[in-house]
């Protein structure tokens, strides 16, 4: 059973991998889960960052713009809003808390077009604020931190800092803040994924290719190769090898964070 579940993860991430070391023939001409007799892995990545002027290299930083405002704002955001709701009780708290519930049960989706008309009408449309502006809204995100900052910051810690004389802004980032790291870090994790890999908002508020995110980018390669007729460039090779270094980000920031992630978690059980 686990190696089921193991093999249903790996297999694509393994197809990926196989096949990016592949020539357009190859893919075609080979099993798709073993290497061609032929090995075009370099020649694949020099082809994808140099094709069409280097348009990939700028889909690249598009998307590390986005996933870095978008997903730093948007865990900044949850912690200020988890805590504050966790911590202060001010009138129409259990009304705010039933709107963010509510909030986390919708489907992004849902609401892509109301955010593309409101974004048309204030004039941001086709510009990097119409992704990054949407993706700060994390209900999700919220509502996380509001549970974290409920059980990992003891009251009796703030009233302390209070006595001393510490400003509320001076409590949240000197005191609190150091105990929702973990949360923090993983609904920046959550949030990131999100971002990176966030293809419907993008496609439909953005229309100048050089502010595409990747998504988007080998989107459109992909629709080149299958749909450009006889005189189309084959670029099958360029969007799985495009998408191979898509993901190698994301694998890395996983990597460098687990151990704070996993730390947290532990030590929030030994404290529960």
């Amino acid at each position: 059973m686990l190696l089921g579940l193991l093999a249903y993860f790996l297999l694509p991430l393994a197809w990926l991998v196989i096949n990016s070391t592949k020539s357009t023939a190859g893919l075609f001409q080979s099993f798709g889960l073993w290497f061609a007799s032929d090995f075009h892995l370099f020649e694949n990545v020099r082809e994808t960052l140099t094709y069409q002027g280097g348009i990939y290299g700028r889909w690249f930083l598009n998307t590390v713009l986005y996933a870095v405002a978008g997903a730093g704002g948007a865990a900044l955001l949850a912690a200020l809003g988890g805590y504050g709701v966790a911590k202060f009780d001010f009138p129409g708290r259990r009304l705010l808390l039933a709107g963010v519930l509510g909030a986390v049960m919708v489907p992004a989706t849902a609401l892509a077009i109301p955010t593309y008309l409101l974004l048309s009408t204030v004039g941001l449309v086709d510009t990097p604020f119409a992704v990054i502006i949407p993706s700060l809204a994390s209900p999700f995100g919220l509502y996380l931190m509001w549970i974290y900052a409920a059980a990992a910051v003891p009251d009796e810690l703030l009233e302390a800092a209070r006595i001393d004389g510490a400003s509320e802004l001076r409590i949240f980032w000197s005191v609190a803040m150091r105990l929702l790291a973990p949360g923090f870090v993983t609904v920046l994790l959550f949030q990131l994924v999100h971002v990176w890999n966030n293809y419907f908002l993008p496609l439909i508020v953005l229309n100048n290719p050089a502010w595409y995110p990747l998504t988007v980018g080998l989107k459109q390669w992909n629709e080149q190769a299958y749909g450009g007729g006889g005189g189309s460039v084959a670029v099958l090779n360029l969007v799985i090898t495009g998408s191979l270094l898509a993901i190698i980000p994301l694998i890395a920031v996983f990597l460098v964070l687990q151990r704070y992630w996993q730390s947290g978690l532990a030590m929030g059980g030994v404290k529960q």
